[in-house]
C-alpha cells in the first residue's frame, strides 16, 4: 500500500497514539490531523487494517500493528533527517523546514537516505529535539519536561520543541530558547498560568503555560 497518503495516515496515527494515555489514535482527531473528513480517514482506516498496518474496530481507537510501526518508524527517520540536512547542510532556519520534510520524505530512497545519515554522522535527534529512528526502527525516548512543571530558580537545557508550527518556532527562536540553550526559570505563577524564563545571556521572556508546555527542558543543577 505504499503511497503518499497511506505514509501521512501512518505517521499521524504513530504521533496522536504517542499523545493518547489509551496508546490509540482517535479517529476525529486523526481526520482533523490529515486533513480529511471523519468519514474519509475511516474508509482508509478500514484499507490500512486489511492491510495489517492498524488495529482498527468500528467506534474504537487506532493502533499500529507490528507492521504498521515498522513503516512509521521509517518514515518518522526519513522526515527527521531531512529536517537536519536542510538545517545543518543547507542553513535553512527551522521555521521551515518541516513543511520541506513533509514534501520531501516521500521521495527519497533507502540508498540517498543512509548517505544523508553517515554525512551528517548518524543524528541522534532532529533540530527541533525530537529522536530520530535508527536504520532498524529504533527510536530514543522524547526527554525533558513542559518548562510549566519546574520551580522557580530551576536552571535548565530546552531539549525539545514539540510545535513545528512555523509562527510558533519563529517565536522560539526570537527569544532564544532553541533546543541545547541553557536558561533560568525566575518564576512559575501558577494562578495566573505563567512563567518567566531567562535564556543565557538573553532578556527574560514571560509566557503562558499553553506555549510552555510546548518548550521541553531538563535539569541542569
Amino acid at each position: 500500500m505504499a503511497s503518499e497518503a497511506v505514509e501521512n495516515y501512518l505517521k499521524a496515527i504513530d504521533a496522536l497514539a504517542h499523545e493518547s494515555p489509551t496508546g490509540e489514535a482517535g479517529m476525529k482527531r486523526l481526520a482533523t490531523v490529515v486533513g480529511v473528513t471523519t468519514g474519509t480517514a475511516t474508509s482508509m482506516c478500514k484499507k490500512l487494517a486489511a492491510a495489517r498496518l492498524v488495529k482498527y474496530e468500528r467506534f474504537g481507537g487506532i493502533s499500529l500493528t507490528a507492521k504498521g510501526q515498522a513503516a512509521a518508524r521509517d518514515i518518522l527517520r526519513r522526515h527527521r533527517l531531512i529536517e537536519t540536512f536542510l538545517v545543518e547542510t543547507l542553513k535553512l532556519d527551522w521555521s521551515v523546514v518541516h513543511a520541506e520534510a513533509e514534501r520531501l520524505e516521500h521521495a527519497i530512497s533507502p540508498v540517498v537516505l543512509e548517505a544523508l545519515d553517515r554525512h551528517l554522522g548518524h543524528p541522534s535527534v532532529d533540530p527541533h529535539g525530537d529522536p530520530i529512528p535508527d536504520g532498524a526502527g529504533a527510536v530514543g525516548e522524547t526527554s525533558g519536561r513542559a518548562l510549566g512543571e519546574f520551580e522557580a530558580g530551576s536552571r535548565v537545557r530546552i531539549v525539545r520543541v514539540s510545535d513545528q508550527e512555523k509562527g510558533f518556532l519563529e517565536f522560539v527562536a526570537r527569544h532564544g530558547l532553541k533546543p541545547g540553550t541553557a536558561a533560568v526559570v525566575n518564576q512559575v505563577d501558577r494562578a495566573a498560568q505563567a512563567i518567566r524564563v531567562t535564556p543565557d545571556g538573553l532578556a527574560t521572556v514571560s509566557m503562558g503555560f499553553g506555549v510552555a508546555a510546548k518548550i521541553m527542558a531538563e535539569s541542569r543543577g
